[in-house]
């Protein structure tokens, strides 16, 4: 594992559950499924920046490079789904991308910096994803998400040196915000399962 895949692991406050890598084993298609549609997001994310703040190139060069491997992931996903023979429905969104970007503000500048701490979040969450899925998903889909670590922590620092570049004040008190937030999202339970949901609920033993 790469210094930068290490690092957005050390970045997020909290691992992913244990129990949340036991519904990922029993609701595999559901996986793939929520991936696709995350991939997509991320895509449309990056693009919506784009059109947001055309006078910040550093910016637009970024994301438009991380748009474009985004959309590239969303097709690897489509070709996988289609070898397990897994059908593209329509899923509910997970309630963990909104969630957070509720919190982001409607004031500039400090909208754009909230925007891109929020990307870095969902980009390392998703990194220190596909490595727990590496390690126990089945394959083909362990070897599909250890290739795709290093390309989602380049995003998620991409994001986070985009962050760093057009803050004007601490980012510390804000991103301390958006992790305590994020925390509480993958920790507690969720009543459906998505890529960043939380752990379903368990299950009470009726005893006899």
């Amino acid at each position: 594992m790469k210094t930068t895949s290490i690092e957005a692991q050390r970045f997020l406050a909290c691992p992913t559950p244990d129990a949340w890598l036991e519904n990922a084993l029993a609701h595999l298609p559901t996986l793939l499924i929520d991936h696709a549609n995350c991939e997509k997001k991320a895509a449309g994310t990056a693009l919506g920046l784009l059109y947001r703040y055309v006078d910040k190139p550093s910016l637009l060069q970024k994301l438009s490079r991380l748009a474009r491997e985004e959309l590239r992931h969303f097709e690897q996903v489509l070709e996988l789904m289609v070898g397990q023979g897994v059908d593209y429905v329509h899923l509910s969104p997970s309630r963990y991308a909104s969630s957070l970007h509720q919190l982001t503000s409607r004031e500039e500048p400090q909208r754009l910096v909230d925007s891109l701490l929020v990307g870095a979040i969902i980009e390392a969450r998703s990194c220190e994803r596909f490595l727990r899925l590496s390690e126990v998903a089945p394959a083909p889909l362990s070897g599909f998400y250890a290739r795709l670590l290093d390309s989602e922590a380049r995003h998620f620092r991409d994001y986070l040196n985009l962050a760093e570049r057009y803050a004007d004040t601490p980012l510390t008190p804000r991103l301390e915000r958006f992790l305590a937030a994020e925390t509480a999202l993958i920790t507690n339970p969720d009543s459906e399962f998505r890529f960043h949901s939380g752990p379903l609920p368990q299950t009470k033993k009726v005893n006899k």
